[in-house]
């Protein structure tokens, strides 16, 4: 969902840690992009973080999205 945000899709990463059922998610993206990952108010990042958090909640899961 993030390379089609930004305007370097080539520089857009994810890694992933995990302890016991919290998983975080770190998204890496070009210092000039972030702005358009987190949109106006946060409303873009706080969807991202919706969807992921629905997909978790299947495998009893708790996600953090981190945006760096």
């Amino acid at each position: 969902m993030a390379k089609s945000l930004v305007d370097k899709p080539g520089e857009v990463s994810v890694s992933q840690t995990e302890e016991g059922n919290v998983v975080t998610l770190s998204l890496h993206v070009a210092q000039e992009d972030i702005g358009k990952v987190i949109g106006k108010q946060g409303r873009i990042a706080k969807s991202i973080r919706n969807v992921v958090k629905a997909a978790a909640v299947h495998q009893n899961k708790r996600v953090i999205i981190e945006i760096t």
